[in-house]
């Protein structure tokens, strides 16, 4: 839908629209915007699904921004964007309204009047369709997933396929849609989750690996066991550091435990990542990464942990969860990031994944439609999250311990949660103390901390997003790490030798990235004193493998790790 109140720029407009993409949308033109809220009204109420809205700003009844913040209520999946004139933005009241459209979320981004042939309006658009479609299209999927609306295991290969970037539908047991596919396939019978792939192929209750090895990952090595470099973990940084190391020419392999992404994977909006003026999502973002990465030549091992690692010689043995034996290289990249905290309420962990759910998991956000879910935490993620949920939930609260979210939320966020019309309500000085339900989430008790008085809330899901503790644990113990478990490096890593009165096995000063386990370097969220920011890890990433190549030139060491010397005062 456009709505100019210019009739040329509409006729325009409606002309480009109708010859690029006339064949497979339906293209609806109005002057008038509440004529146009009439129209779209119709559409939700027949079930119609709206792709994008164009609006011009200075309509001849009202502005194109409250127009689109009324579209935003109406079709809350819908894309939306501000028309607006060539130069335009050099207009300062049409760059305030584009700005604070953005900042309170009424729109997506804005949209220059197009030209005859004009590829730049077209470009927009074309990006526009590509990311509605994503979430709400019709298109074809390459994996339709039938199981339990709040199955724990249905929401484990949901929240894989949506990280991996897999195309796919989900459609619970009860829904026509599951019976009939469960019918056609002779699997009418079954309680356990079924995916039905695009070349025929039928798989109940696959396991992760299954799945992904279903639409063509690599969850198996091959023959080939040695490498330049092994990176741990498939995260930003990890990402990074495969796309420069392959680029260097270094025979690279990336291992990571779950699917690309860590947690930036499951952002559903990352808005201040350098070079995406509209945002990208995380799962998007680490999918161009990942392509990226596989280009140059990196060979990635997904849906496999990495148990232990030791040395031999000049090379560094990593050892594979599920009996998938060793693989070997000259130089590690530890960058296996972070993950949330547990709440460790008994009742509420009982129901992890059937309402309650660790990260923003943007997969489940659709079928919240019309209900009242909670919120736990003060971050980016968690800011993010409450966003993209709350163009379906009914409400969205989110708790934080803190009396504010200055000290934790960047700014873009606070503003379009706090000031926004919006769902969204933060309470402040509060906390989840217990909850339960039957099968699923259905209840939450919330603690004030300034009052210390307790109440019982009906709730529909739980999204924690508190804290982080780095995955570490199966590392060595020569490896120095904080009290939190972060990964020391450089000269922290040296200092902590030292303070344990041991030698430092390096013997000589240690790259800025590097742990004191000569050739083992870390990056990213784990790292001790690391910003926790996608960009800072992906620079990260990219600095580590020019200490990586020094290191390989000159190196000739090889240490015992397992008994570091110690210093004799």
């Amino acid at each position: 839908m456009a709505v100019d109140g210019h009739q040329g720029d509409l006729d325009r407009i409606k002309t480009e629209l109708e010859r690029r993409y006339g064949q497979d949308y339906r293209i609806v033109c109005e002057t008038a915007p509440a004529k146009a809220l009439e129209a779209l009204e119709e559409m939700r109420s027949a079930g119609d699904k709206v792709a994008i809205v164009l609006a011009e700003q200075w309509l001849d009844s009202g502005t194109g921004e409250d127009f689109l913040a009324e579209v935003r209520k109406l079709h809350p999946g819908t894309k939306r964007a501000l028309l607006i004139k060539w130069r335009a933005w050099a207009d300062q009241p049409t760059s305030q309204a584009i700005l604070r459209a953005m900042a309170l979320g009424n729109i997506d981004y804005y949209v220059i009047k197009p030209h005859a042939g004009d590829e730049l309006f077209h470009r927009t658009i074309t990006e526009f369709l590509h990311e509605w479609g994503r979430l709400n299209g019709d298109s074809r999927r390459e994996v339709a997933l039938v199981g339990g609306q709040w199955s724990p295991r249905a929401h484990e290969l949901r929240s894989m396929l949506a990280r991996s970037g897999v195309p796919h539908e989900f459609h619970p047991f009860e829904s026509e849609t599951g019976k009939l596919l469960l019918k056609r396939n002779g699997c009418d019978e079954t309680e356990k989750p079924v995916a039905f792939l695009l070349d025929g192929t039928t798989l109940i209750d696959p396991t992760k690996e299954e799945l992904a090895a279903a639409f063509g990952i690599d969850t198996e090595l091959s023959d080939e066991r040695d490498f330049d470099v092994i990176v741990v973990g498939a995260g930003p940084a990890g990402l990074a550091a495969s796309v420069y190391a392959s680029s260097e020419g270094l025979k690279t392999l990336t291992i990571e435990r779950e699917s690309i992404g860590g947690q930036a994977g499951s952002s559903s909006l990352i808005r201040n990542y350098l070079g995406f003026s509209r945002g990208v999502s995380g799962a998007e973002l680490a999918q161009r990464a990942y392509q990226q990465a596989w280009v140059f030549g990196t060979k990635l091992l997904l849906v496999r942990r990495v148990t232990s690692l030791r040395e031999d010689g000049d090379r560094r043995v990593l050892t594979l969860s599920d009996g998938a034996g060793e693989v070997t290289a000259r130089a590690v990249i530890l960058a296996t990031g972070v993950q949330y905290r547990r709440l460790g309420i008994e009742p509420l962990e009982a129901l992890n994944g059937a309402g309650v759910f660790y990260g923003a998991s943007v997969s489940e956000a659709q079928a919240l439609a019309g209900q009242d879910v909670y919120l736990i935490g003060g971050g980016n993620s968690a800011g993010q999250a409450a966003i993209h949920l709350s163009r379906y939930a009914r409400t969205v609260r989110v708790l934080v311990r803190a009396d504010t979210l200055a000290e934790s939320m960047s700014r873009y966020l606070r503003e379009q949660i706090e000031q926004g019309e919006n769902n969204i309500e933060v309470k402040y000085e509060s906390e989840v103390v217990d909850g339960g339900g039957d099968g699923r989430l259905e209840r939450l008790e919330i603690r004030s901390l300034r009052t210390g008085e307790t109440s019982t809330v009906p709730a529909a899901a739980l999204f924690v997003m508190i804290g982080a503790r780095p995955n570490t644990d199966w590392m060595p113990e020569v490896i120095e790490r904080d009290q939190w478990g972060y990964v020391m490096t450089g000269p922290d890593a040296a200092k902590a030798k030292e303070d344990k009165g041991m030698m430092n096995p390096l013997r000589r000063q240690a790259f800025m990235l590097e742990t004191c386990v000569p050739g083992v370097f870390a990056v990213g969220d784990l790292r001790h004193g690391a910003p926790k920011r996608v960009a800072s890890a992906v620079g990260e990433g990219s600095i580590v493998i020019q200490q990586v190549l020094e290191y390989l030139s000159t190196s000739t060491e090889a240490t015992d790790y397992a008994a570091p010397a110690r210093v004799t005062k």
